[in-house]
């Protein structure tokens, strides 16, 4: 059956989060658990930063735009998966497939590009204080958001298109939870070359490329941190590089084995492709909220106002 000649009628079928029937109750609470507290967490970010003069700077503006992007991120894959679960369907449309999987790539990227940001501003703020104000201008700021929000889609609709000239046969049964590039691969029965080198090149520029560019920001940091006299300041500032460390590394780590690193289609292969999907689609957009919110003083006393119902809304001001 020919990409150009798919109809709506045409179906995939997703594996799920597993294929044994006595785990899907409980999968079913774990994961709308999860996505529940998530979209909440990251919601409540943008709500604080928006309501709260005292954070409308460059950091939290790059945060609150973090926080909009792993809600739709999320939003993309979770939802689905939960339905399927619920309703004990594994379908999902052709045309549905195609558009999830031009969403999830679309915000994938921008999380992607808003965590190099975000490291980026960190580097100016330790290690140029005195042009902080001048390098992290207004415009520029809003420059580097649109950027952010503007490029994925470049990439996404790449590779889209080229998933959309792939023709699909027999084998319809999409190893993952969602729509993905690999699994759509696998079950082509097309020749995938010029996709598998795409992947490459793309991944490259935008999976590697800002990863070693978050490194590179993140070893100035720290050797900015360790000129700190007093041990009590490089302790704080190692716990708060440290955590953002460690989400960067989970989530990068997975996307790396994902799109960079072949698997085979072997059941315990597939087992291991969705558990680390799950890192990256769900547990990262989980952490960050606790990351960069709750172990910082700023963030926490916003979120309390917020709770305590003593902030007005100032987004106009």
């Amino acid at each position: 059956m020919a990409g150009g000649n798919q109809t709506s009628i045409f179906e995939f079928l997703l594996w799920g989060f597993s294929e044994r029937p006595e785990q899907q109750r409980i999968l079913f609470l774990l994961f709308l658990w999860m996505y529940v507290v998530t979209v909440a967490g990251n919601l409540l970010i943008v709500l604080a930063i928006g309501t709260n003069t005292c954070l409308h700077s460059p950091m939290y503006f790059f945060l609150a735009s973090l926080s909009c992007a792993d809600i739709l991120f999320t939003s993309t894959t979770v939802p689905k998966a939960l339905v399927n679960i619920q309703t004990q369907s594994r379908s999902i449309s052709y045309a549905g497939c195609l558009t999830q999987l031009y969403f999830f790539l679309n915000f994938g990227i921008m999380d992607i590009f808003l965590l190099v940001t975000m490291a980026y501003d960190r580097y100016v703020a330790i290690c140029r204080p005195l042009h902080y104000t001048m390098v992290m201008s207004r415009q520029r700021c809003t420059l580097l958001v649109s950027a952010c929000w503007a490029l994925p889609s470049l990439a996404a609709m790449t590779h889209t298109f080229l998933i959309f000239r792939l023709s699909f046969c027999s084998k319809k049964i999409i190893p993952d939870f969602f729509c993905d590039l690999g699994p759509l691969m696998k079950v082509s029965c097309s020749d995938t070359q010029v996709n598998e080198l795409v992947v490459l090149v793309l991944g490259g520029a935008v999976i590697l490329i800002p990863f070693m560019l978050i490194l590179v920001s993140y070893i100035h940091i720290i050797s900015a941190i360790l000129r700190i006299p007093s041990a009590q300041g490089r302790r704080k500032s190692f716990s708060t590089c440290g955590s953002h460390l460690a989400v960067v590394a989970l989530f990068f780590g997975t996307v790396i084995r994902a799109y960079l690193c072949p698997s085979s289609s072997s059941s315990n292969s597939v087992e291991e492709d969705t558990a680390a999907a799950v890192m990256y689609t769900v547990v990262t957009p989980l952490l960050n909220p606790f990351i960069y919110s709750l172990r910082n003083k700023d963030m926490k006393g916003a979120l309390g106002r917020l709770f305590r119902g003593k902030v007005s809304l100032l987004w106009g001001q």
